[in-house]
């Protein structure tokens, strides 16, 4: 019997502090670089600002950072963010890892594509040696004034907002400023990359209302942790029992690791749904 062969879009999508990289972006040098000796101490401020002007704690969070700059008469400028990228410690395989899991989805008629969503700085991202290999990267942005000085937070992105962008990949209305063509009705078994081919990858419990939609429509969820982190492997733990999430693994990406193994896994199953899929479609 014959079916539709033309490639299917999957769509992967990453969170990045402790999934892709070791911890959080900020720590390796932008923090210390205020002159904090224990970065502990300044999510401490930004918790207690948040809590004091009940505010969101990533609002916070960009409010109290581009304050510390002032404070020290030095302009948050938009270079010096994608410089601080270069520190990032990425865990194993991971810069060769997109390029294998697009290979072996083009073996099984799969485009697979990749993006971030996170409420880490898309300027710190970009600056990263894996910053290409991304469609989009959603997270935290200030708007830059023509000497491309920090002025106000253009993009805030925390644990609720982050499932907007899910319906933007789902219907492939990527621009953040597009919110007219967002809010149009789209046939669900019509939209460029439905739920069920989505791959949502996090590590915490910061990602349970994204990881959660995922798996409720359909798609996958995957909780990440390090091998030395017994209290991340713990959260990982209770997101599978209490139902979060699909599935746990190391954040280890390396050829022939556990992660790539569920991976492509996934990924057949995507394909043979796939393929059923169009089966259905020509016997009605």
């Amino acid at each position: 019997m014959m079916y539709n062969t033309a490639m299917k879009k999957v769509a992967i999508l990453y969170d990045f502090d402790k999934t892709l990289c070791t911890k959080d972006m900020q720590e390796y040098s932008l923090i210390p670089s205020l002159g904090y000796a224990d970065p502990k101490d300044f999510w401490t401020e930004v918790g207690q600002l948040s809590k004091e002007n009940k505010m969101d704690s990533i609002s916070a969070y960009l409010y109290l950072l581009q304050k510390k700059f002032a404070d020290q008469g030095r302009p948050l400028k938009k270079s010096d963010f994608q410089d601080l990228g270069k520190a990032i410690v990425l865990y194993p395989g991971v810069e060769t890892w997109f390029q294998r899991v697009n290979a072996y989805g083009a073996e099984h008629d799969l485009q697979v594509e990749h993006y971030i969503i996170s409420s880490g700085m898309s300027e710190i991202i970009e600056g990263t040696s894996i910053a290409h290999e991304f469609r989009k990267i959603y997270s935290c942005r200030y708007y830059y004034d023509e000497n491309n000085t920090a002025q106000w937070p253009a993009v805030i992105v925390n644990y609720t907002t982050k499932t907007q962008f899910l319906f933007r990949i789902n219907k492939q209305v990527l621009d953040e400023n597009e919110d007219k063509e967002l809010n149009d009705y789209y046939d669900p078994k019509k939209r460029p990359v439905p739920f069920e081919r989505m791959i949502y990858i996090a590590d915490g419990m910061t990602d349970i209302p994204c990881m959660r939609l995922v798996k409720l429509y359909g798609g996958r969820s995957i909780a990440v942790y390090s091998r030395d982190a017994q209290k991340a492997r713990q959260t990982a733990e209770k997101l599978i029992h209490d139902g979060r999430v699909d599935y746990m693994s190391p954040a280890s990406y390396e050829a022939g690791s556990d992660m790539e193994h569920l991976i492509h896994m996934i990924l057949d199953h995507m394909e043979a749904d796939a393929v059923l899929s169009d089966l259905e479609g020509k016997c009605r």
